[in-house]
């Protein structure tokens, strides 16, 4: 290595000169001065280091400034929109359900301003933030009571530490589930203080089974939608009315776990039938939990709806003060449950339903649209057609039932190493597209994909084919 030019490197502009370049200036509108300043030192060390190692120009302060301009461009948000055209509805890694315009609006003014979070304008004194979507869940559901908190697993947890602390919790070995992120129902039960007794075996649960495991330790009996899968066969359960009937005779209440819940019945919509929340009540479970962000199409909540001297105990909990919703999500729950009072509209204003309805044949001829668009974006070195697919409503519910749909199926010309590269190059984007390869091809499923979003998805496919994120 040659021996560093002493008077070369003196030249290298000082950090103060390049912050008082225009392209400099701008920056610093846009970022600000600390991290500014900072990008243009780390740049500065690079070229320090370079030009030590090797013969070459001094750049000029406003070259270090758009130097330093790109370092800050590719930092990018980690938290970033993307588009899920991997044929999954409900996708817990990108998010779950898109939130409906009202539910936006509500969540962006809650925001912007302060709020009656838990003011009475009625009495001028403290309120309590549940009473902005009580009575809602009781028009909704049928239910005495109701309050919510941040997702499901802490709507059971809350459950069984509130009646089950340090006692029995019965329930059937079929039901011990697990759900994403390898979260299991023993653990949750666990972690509340509860004594879990398995009931039955994997695949037969009786009546007796329950009774004979209820005794005075019993705090309450719990009954869980196995909503991310199925037992076919040789099988044998207790529905939720009979189960109930057995924990009023031990004085202990059920608590059902809906898991996704759903307040309408999705078979009207030709989807194929869930228990909805109502239903759950009026079988007689004295508690029921589901979920907010998944069939029900609103923000990430935990609901808990059943007896009001039952919530009150919960609420008296001093967990449920942690576990709690914040101003923003309140607004966006309040805004998504109104919707529900206007079913014959829900399909039209609650996103996750109008993509679970979507038919297959307006997809198809969507993907058709598109088609000559995509291959003229994609150039040479890629194949795309049109295919029919099946996509998934995600997130553990109806797990065997699929939905017919349509796809741009996208093979590259050279290896396969060529395509994943691609792949990769399409999350590198500014909006990144996420699809799913199969069978030596990437598959983008256009269900979720709405019109309003075309040109842009247009954009992103161009930027990735040109390697340019």
């Amino acid at each position: 290595m040659a021996e560093p030019d002493i008077a070369l490197l003196r030249q290298i502009p000082a950090v103060a000169t390049v912050l008082a370049t225009p392209e400099a200036a701008e920056l610093v509108e846009a970022h600000g001065r600390p991290v500014v300043t900072d990008a243009i030192r780390d740049v500065l060390a690079g070229v320090r280091i370079a030009m030590a190692r090797e013969a070459r120009p001094v750049p000029t302060a406003a070259g270090i400034a758009r130097e330093a301009g790109e370092k800050l461009a590719a930092r990018r948000a980690s938290l970033r929109i993307v588009f899920n055209l991997t044929g999954i509805v409900l996708h817990t890694n990108l998010g779950r359900a898109q939130l409906a315009d009202a539910a936006v609006d509500a969540a962006v003014q809650a925001m912007r301003h302060p709020v009656s979070l838990e003011y009475s304008l009625d009495t001028g004194s403290r309120g309590e933030r549940d009473d902005h979507v009580r009575d809602l869940l009781r028009e909704l559901t049928g239910a005495e009571d109701a309050t919510v908190v941040n997702n499901n697993a802490a709507a059971v947890l809350l459950c069984l530490n509130t009646f089950a602390l340090r006692r029995e919790a019965v329930v059937s070995r079929g039901e011990l589930i697990e759900i994403g992120g390898a979260f299991r129902m023993p653990d949750i039960m666990a972690r509340a203080g509860t004594d879990m007794v398995e009931v039955g075996t994997t695949n037969r649960t009786h009546a007796a089974d329950y009774r004979n495991a209820l005794n005075e330790r019993t705090g309450l009996v719990l009954k869980v939608h196995t909503s991310n899968y199925r037992i076919q066969g040789f099988t044998a359960g207790v529905d939720a009315r009979e189960l109930a009937a057995i924990a009023d005779e031990a004085g202990v209440p059920l608590l059902n776990d809906l898991g996704s819940g759903s307040l309408v019945d999705l078979s009207r919509h030709g989807l194929a039938k869930e228990p909805t929340v109502r239903e759950a009540v009026a079988e007689g479970a004295r508690l029921v939990t589901f979920s907010g962000d998944k069939l029900l199409g609103g923000p990430q909540a935990g609901f808990i709806v059943g007896d009001a001297a039952l919530i009150a105990q919960i609420n008296r909990n001093p967990l449920k003060r942690a576990l709690r919703v914040d101003k923003m999500r309140l607004a966006a729950i309040e805004a998504t449950l109104r919707l529900y009072r206007d079913p014959d509209r829900l399909g039209d204003r609650l996103p996750t339903l109008r993509y679970l309805v979507r038919e297959a044949a307006a997809i198809h001829a969507q993907a058709e649209r598109l088609l000559p668009d995509v291959a003229a974006r994609l150039g040479a070195s890629f194949d795309v057609d049109v295919v029919t697919c099946l996509s998934q409503i995600g997130s553990g519910a109806l797990p065997l039932d699929t939905l017919q749909s349509a796809a741009l199926r996208i093979r590259a010309r050279g290896s396969q190493t060529a395509l994943e590269q691609f792949a990769a190059r399409l999350r590198a984007v500014p909006r990144p597209v996420i699809g799913r390869i199969a069978d030596g091809a990437l598959h983008l499923d256009l269900r979720c994909l709405d019109a309003g979003h075309e040109a842009a998805f247009l954009d992103a496919l161009a930027a990735g084919s040109a390697g340019h994120p």
